[in-house]
């Protein structure tokens, strides 16, 4: 496993009980790329990104982010990315600016260096205007950007999105993608994120990896998996869309797939509060 890769996966495993929600996972990111994580709810993906975050252990496998080792050097690690998580992170009775001065001081950032991160975080989504309001008042896609900007407040290497825009509407989405997309041109980070929006998927990332049942089952660019779907299918078909390429890898069993109880509870509590 090469500690050139931003981040690197081998034989990643975790359960939870009797299930096994990352079963030997193989993963490599390059840096500056955007990597999209896709697969069915159940199919391991946040599981497997908060293993890359430290706030789960790595109980068996490898993970590395830019060389240094998720289990033995987890300050380190987490020294290196941002993360915004599926669950609201920022706080209501907080003000825009609050929320991302805590998230300075949780990262650890140099109190002589706070104020202007703060600043450039808020620039860099747009929200300088609205950073002494209460986040109380900001819409959905706001929020979001507000989060980004949290997540972005600690200058960081690899930026871990899982699903950045659930909820928002397609203005919203186009928004928090644009200013994604901004910082990492004017930075070189890195950028792996989950979704299961297929559009941003295929507009937005430069390499793909879909999971099924704890594993990655079909890996490479957004163009790359669709023609490999036709050449499978023929030329008579209609040309796939990356949708096809999901059910095709995924399947359409239902009843087999979605997370737990929790896991949908907090997902659509989520969506509702950006809605």
């Amino acid at each position: 496993m090469s500690d050139d890769h931003a981040v690197a996966c081998q034989g990643l495993e975790y359960a939870f009980g009797e299930t096994r929600a990352v079963d030997g996972l193989d993963l490599a990111v390059a840096p500056g790329e955007v990597f999209g994580l896709l697969g069915p709810n159940g199919a391991g993906k946040t599981t497997a990104i908060r293993c890359v975050t430290t706030l789960l252990p790595v109980p068996a496998g490898r993970v590395r982010v830019f060389g240094h080792d998720a289990a033995r050097e987890r300050m380190a690690v987490r020294r290196l990315l941002g993360y915004v998580p599926q669950q609201l992170s920022a706080d209501a009775g907080l003000t825009g600016r609050e929320n991302v001065a805590l998230f300075a001081r949780v990262f650890d950032v140099p109190r002589k260096e706070r104020a202007r991160r703060v600043e450039q975080a808020l620039y860099a989504v747009d929200l300088t205007e609205a950073a002494d309001r209460m986040a109380r008042t900001y819409s959905g896609g706001m929020i979001r950007r507000l989060e980004l900007a949290q997540a972005l407040v600690s200058a960081p290497r690899l930026l871990i999105l899982d699903e950045p825009t659930i909820g928002l509407d397609p203005i919203a989405r186009t928004s928090v993608w644009d200013h994604i997309n901004a910082v990492r041109a004017a930075t070189g980070m890195t950028v792996l994120v989950t979704t299961h929006h297929m559009d941003e998927a295929d507009q937005y990332c430069d390499r793909l990896a879909l999971m099924h049942r704890g594993r990655v089952r079909a890996l490479g660019t957004p163009d790359g998996l669709k023609s490999e779907l036709r050449e499978r299918r023929g030329p008579e078909e209609p040309p796939p869309t990356l949708e096809d390429v999901f059910r095709d890898v995924a399947g359409s069993g239902l009843d087999s797939q979605g997370g737990d109880f929790r896991d949908v509870r907090s997902t659509r509590r989520t969506a509702a509060r950006l809605g």
